[in-house]
């Protein structure tokens, strides 16, 4: 029997070093996950393309992420398969990238998908280029074998790589074309009389508004924070009850329905469905740092409780599933033991004595959602028991890689909760202070690592962007002056680093790749980084940095035109300028007695600043407006301060 085991420990140990590949010099946890496939998978880099064109063959780039589930599929299917590895290693160099890693590459390739193929990417990402990087065949998730939707690997890896091979006049003709359209420059055409406005982009909201089921498009479900964030600032500034009734129906459903984790709290990544009833499983870190601020927003304003419990059940799942050393995880997988969904649904049997009505909507088991407008009397009773039923279950894959530009989304999302609870600006305080210690070095940013490995990727404009966005809220808590001068640090380093002769870009490196408006899965780092500005612009009273804002604004303007309501971040920056951000000032002991009072104030850009003087002074950068002993009297002026 051991001589028998021991046999088995020794082929397993000889198949794995068969198919190990350069992969396994890496430290993401998605490229590792690759690296016994028989695919000879090399990293993004020069060796990789110089390699291409001394073997003449071809690039296969392939863009995933580790908790994606049509990644683990395609991996499944094709990247371990033997005959198919075969193929890719015959016509092929094979480059694999994390798109978390690297998102400003994805950005690039994404947007040559959708030059394309007109219509939008998503992951896997699949490309088909030559050694020198142009792109001659896009895809998604491509089967093994043909289906109905499309051509299967076995036979398009020959019929791609003999034609790349070939170098015919055809193929060179076809080549010419594709990269004509891959660079003809996006041309915004919007109409004579098209402006930007509090009024267009609110109608522009409630055009793209589901009035059926609420949230935005007709489609899948995503959360879109910047864009709800943008509509509850449009109906404070306009008093607009609709978008009102919208913001807080969306709230709602999200906390309601299935795009909420009912028995352990967080939200998944998106719904499939219109209804927001069954998720794609995932949890991604970023759209919980993003929907908290919102919560609590509701909460202070409606004192609903609902949305309390949503902030305070997503930290503490976050706590219990994504903390190590003060630091967030990145996210956790929708699949366990490659079956979608297995940990959080529960079958007839599993709910039986828990006091649920069972409905089966997903896969012959049941996803939980709360159909009522509140949660049962019962809830928290029912949830004791299902999370008894989940203890038996294998929790999904967490990625445990730090990235920079999370945690700091996180990190502001945690100061925003301490105005619910005190006990949350601790817990900013410890993660700001590792991420800091972590990811600053020699006077840089650094964008990811996993725990006990010295980051060495330099950091990219999201990780500037995000950062200072949290420094700028740990400030406006305790008024740490150090906090505002970090953030003034990293605005004049990243100023340097991506800002060229008026164009933002994601990266300063050879890439060379623009900065973009898309805010759909979590905020455009070029907007979040034109709000920044502003802000410090703002608090700093710095004609310099309004200047660098209006510069920025103004390249983006016929974008804003056209896209209005579908650029938000970039919308909401527009209108902290043109409407001004109000700087409410006092000393210390002032704003931090009415902070909740100051949070309450109906107009969504006020910023508070200690200062020496007893009385409270609202200002916009270029004029104070109010200045009062009394703070009701201040916030009035403010509340009724006209600015459109």
């Amino acid at each position: 029997m051991k001589i028998l085991l021991l046999i088995t420990l020794l082929l397993f140990t000889l198949n794995a070093k068969e198919f190990t590949n350069a992969l396994a010099q890496e430290t993401s946890p998605y490229l590792l996950a690759h690296k016994h496939d028989p695919v000879d998978w090399m990293p993004w880099g020069d060796a990789a393309f110089k390699r291409a064109k001394k073997e003449n063959k071809a690039i296969f780039l392939s863009l995933g992420y580790s908790t994606c589930h049509w990644c683990h599929v395609m991996q499944e299917e094709s990247f371990s398969d033997k005959k198919l590895a075969k193929l890719f290693n015959k016509y092929f160099i094979s480059i694999k990238v994390d798109r978390e890693e690297m998102p400003h590459l994805d950005t690039l390739y994404q947007e040559v998908y959708l030059k394309m193929k007109h219509h939008a990417g998503g992951w896997p990402l699949s490309m088909f280029m030559t050694a020198d990087k142009k792109v001659f065949y896009a895809g998604t998730y491509i089967p093994a074998h043909r289906q109905s939707y499309s051509e299967g690997l076995d036979t398009l890896l020959k019929r791609l790589g003999d034609k790349y091979k070939k170098n015919d006049a055809t193929f060179q003709k076809e080549l010419a074309q594709i990269q004509k359209v891959i660079n003809a420059p996006v041309v915004y055409e919007t109409a004579e009389d098209s402006d930007i406005s509090v009024n267009t982009l609110s109608e522009s909201l409630k055009e793209n508004f589901d009035e059926i089921y609420g949230g935005f498009g007709q489609g899948r479900k995503f959360p879109e924070a910047a864009k709800l964030s943008l509509m509850m600032d449009l109906a404070e500034i306009n008093g607009d009850e609709d978008l009102d009734e919208y913001a807080y129906e969306m709230l709602d459903i999200m906390a309601l329905r299935g795009l909420y984790d009912q028995v352990e709290g967080g939200f998944f990544r998106y719904t499939v469905d219109a209804a927001w009833e069954i998720p794609h499983y995932e949890k991604m870190l970023y759209d919980q740092a993003e929907l908290i601020p919102l919560y609590v927003r509701a909460y202070l304003k409606t004192g609903k409780k609902l949305y309390k419990n949503v902030v305070t059940e997503t930290i503490s799942m976050l706590d219990k599933r994504y903390v190590k050393n003060n630091l967030y995880y990145s996210a956790s997988d929708a699949d366990t033991k490659h079956v979608e969904g297995a940990y959080f649904v529960f079958s007839q049997k599993e709910l039986q004595g828990s006091g649920v009505k069972y409905i089966e909507n997903f896969e012959g088991k049941m996803h939980l959602n709360i159909y009522d407008d509140a949660r049962p009397k019962n809830f928290e009773k029912m949830r004791k028991k299902l999370l008894k039923v989940r203890a038996k279950k294998e929790y999904p894959f967490i990625d445990k890689k730090i990235n920079t530009a999370w945690n700091a989304l996180m990190i502001e999302a945690l100061y925003s909760a301490s105005y619910i609870d005190k006990k949350y600006k601790k817990k900013a305080d410890k993660t700001l202070q590792a991420l800091t210690d972590l990811m600053f070095k020699n006077y840089d940013l650094y964008h990811q690592t996993i725990i006990g490995v010295t980051p060495t990727q330099k950091g990219l404009l999201e990780d500037y962007s995000f950062f200072i966005g949290a420094l700028i809220a740990g400030y406006e808590v305790d008024y740490d002056k150090n906090r505002l001068d970090f953030a003034e640090y990293l605005l004049n380093h990243a100023n340097s680093k991506f800002y060229k002769k008026g164009v933002w870009y994601l990266s300063d490196d050879k890439l060379n790749i623009k900065a973009g408006l898309i805010d759909k899965y979590y905020i455009s780092p070029l907007s979040k980084m034109l709000q920044n500005i502003i802000n410090i612009a703002s608090l700093k009273a710095s004609f310099r940095y309004e200047k660098l804002a209006l510069a920025t604004l103004e390249l983006q303007e016929d974008a804003l035109k056209f896209k209005l309501s579908d650029a938000p971040a970039l919308a909401k920056a527009y209108l902290m300028q043109q409407l001004k951000v109000t700087t409410l000032k006092s000393k210390k002991k002032n704003l931090l007695e009415h902070k909740q009072e100051i949070k309450r104030i109906n107009y969504p850009y006020v910023l508070t600043k200690e200062e020496k003087y007893d009385d409270y002074l609202a200002c916009t950068i270029r004029l104070c407006f109010s200045k009062d002993k009394n703070l009701k009297n201040v916030i009035e002026a403010i509340n009724s301060k006209r600015r459109w």
